[in-house]
């Protein structure tokens, strides 16, 4: 495993400060076993390893994006804001998507660490933040994988009705578990062909259904190709301009995900090569992705219709004739289940090794295995996602519906905080004497582009506040914020000042210095 190096020519006094979060070093050396963190009492200890290639960056990415949003939400977007409206929708959150990519590219590819926008903020925000935002992250994922095991089960009924629904969450459970307790490579392998599956049947879609727009394919029942009259027929904004407001809420969640590179990049081979060209992949594939197919879906499908079917691309499928229309989505959206319940265990597993090594959760969550896993992380972690599964039956209308809310609101959290962590690490690389020309991977157009991201991103999180079905996450969202604003200044705070203290005695009674490879 390559040692991690700030991107840019600097001077040593900046390459150490921008390592050292709090104290602690968070670097890695080079033979798979680390140094720092607040736990002293093993100096050498086994760390993350680094073997994902840049196509597990890019389709862990992917997997994190294309879900149950993308093959059930689309049809809403497009009765709320119409055909044309739905595609501007899509464009405008690709649009936000692409500034946050940016701004988290220049850290990843500067500091590549599976903390990622939890470990910027801490450093460049502030401690406080970087602990509320890592743990509501954590919260946010761990609810996810919870919810997309009992949404595969529910799947599952379909083909399997006498089997019961937790059945299908253990087994799913273990399987996930299995692949993440493998190897960081195990789990970009099989993230890997998960998402290769649902690219295939996107293009598909894509393909077929724009043949059948068109005239190039015959439709069910002889029916004529629209071409442009569901696009048209009732003018471009049936609901008027305002309604692609409305639907920004929902088609900026659906957006998210990409955000999975940062932490991903921890272990990537070659964070300087494999993440810009992650992000830029990820961003455009996913802009070409979502926009066609709901420009498809809107031709095809009359926009006063696509709110009321169970599922838009069910619909389309069959319209084109295509044998088992209904079993072949619900297969793939089995898949898409999957695949973000692979990506959130994984995400979430990084997050919560990475508030542990920062002395923000319980040392023995940053231990990490000879494979390079955070096995008590990984456990801790799957062990709150099947408590969220027990709330859904015990607390159905309480606290699973907090829960739920939360995960809606954390990752909108991490790219704001990933839009104000680049502004402010830029201006202290340069104020401590590094050169914009050395960076490897230049956010553009600063700082207009990160303050357009940080603006746009508040927006949609304000947004929330005038949507009477989105506003409990809101809510639900300050109050736990603040709470972790009040548990690290009252506890978290004190604690890593004592640690920090006798590491410092450990460090002076043994000589041992921390040494920066060239």
């Amino acid at each position: 495993m390559s040692k991690i190096e700030i991107s840019g020519k600097c001077s040593e006094d900046l390459k150490n400060s921008l390592y050292v979060i709090g104290g602690d070093d968070i670097r890695e050396n080079g033979n798979g076993r680390g140094e720092g963190g607040l736990n002293h009492e093993n100096r050498e200890q086994y760390t993350l390893k680094r073997t994902m290639k840049s196509r597990h960056l890019f389709m862990i990415s992917l997997g994190g994006v294309i879900g149950t949003g993308f093959f059930l939400g689309t049809g809403y977007t497009i009765n709320e804001a119409g055909p044309i409206g739905a595609i501007l929708s899509y464009l405008a959150g690709g649009m936000i998507m692409y500034f946050t990519m940016l701004c988290l590219g220049e850290l990843a590819v500067a500091m590549p660490v599976s903390g990622s926008f939890q470990t910027y903020a801490t450093k460049f925000i502030g401690p406080a933040t970087g602990f509320a935002v890592g743990w509501i992250y954590w919260l946010g994922w761990s609810v996810t994988v919870a919810l997309e095991f009992l949404s595969a089960g529910q799947l599952m009924k379909r083909w399997f009705p006498d089997v019961g629904v937790w059945i299908w969450c253990l087994i799913f459970g273990l399987l996930l578990f299995s692949l993440n307790a493998l190897s960081a490579k195990a789990f970009g392998e099989s993230e890997f062909w998960l998402s290769g599956i649902k690219i295939i049947v996107i293009l598909l879609f894509i393909i077929l259904g724009g043949g059948a727009m068109f005239g190039f394919i015959d439709m069910k029942d002889g029916q004529a190709a629209p071409f442009f009259s569901n696009l048209i027929g009732d003018g471009i904004f049936p609901n008027g301009f305002g309604a692609i407001f409305i639907t920004m809420i929902t088609v900026n969640f659906a957006f998210q995900g990409t955000e999975l590179i940062g932490i991903a990049a921890g272990e990537s081979e070659n964070p300087e090569k494999t993440v810009p060209r992650s992000i830029k992949q990820t961003v455009w594939r996913t802009l070409v992705f979502f926009g066609l197919s709901v420009f498809v879906l809107a031709g095809l499908i009359p926009w006063e219709k696509a709110g009321v079917v169970e599922s838009p691309f069910v619909v389309v499928f069959e319209q084109i004739g295509i044998p088992y229309a209904a079993d072949l989505m619900n297969f793939v959206i089995l898949i898409a289940l999957l695949s973000v319940a692979n990506s959130g265990l994984y995400a979430s597993t990084r997050m919560l090794y990475s508030l542990a090594k920062e002395g923000m959760a319980a040392q023995a969550l940053s231990r990490v295995n000879k494979r390079g896993i955070p096995m008590n992380a990984l456990w801790i972690t799957l062990g709150f996602a099947g408590l969220s599964l027990v709330s859904s039956v015990v607390a159905a209308e309480t606290l699973y519906i907090w829960l739920l809310s939360l995960a809606g609101l954390s990752a909108q959290v991490g790219w704001i905080t990933i839009t104000v962590s680049q502004l402010l690490f830029r201006r202290r690389y340069v104020k401590e004497g590094g050169k914009v020309e050395d960076l490897k991977f230049k956010t553009p157009l600063y700082p207009y582009l990160p303050l357009t991201g940080f603006i746009l991103n508040s927006a949609v999180l304000v947004s929330l506040a005038f949507d009477s079905e989105q506003r409990m996450a809101l809510y639900c969202g300050i109050l736990f914020m603040s709470a972790c604003y009040f548990v690290y200044h009252v506890f978290v705070k004190k604690r890593q000042g004592l640690e920090r203290q006798e590491a410092l005695i450990y460090q002076n009674k043994t000589n041992d210095e921390v040494v920066i490879d060239e």
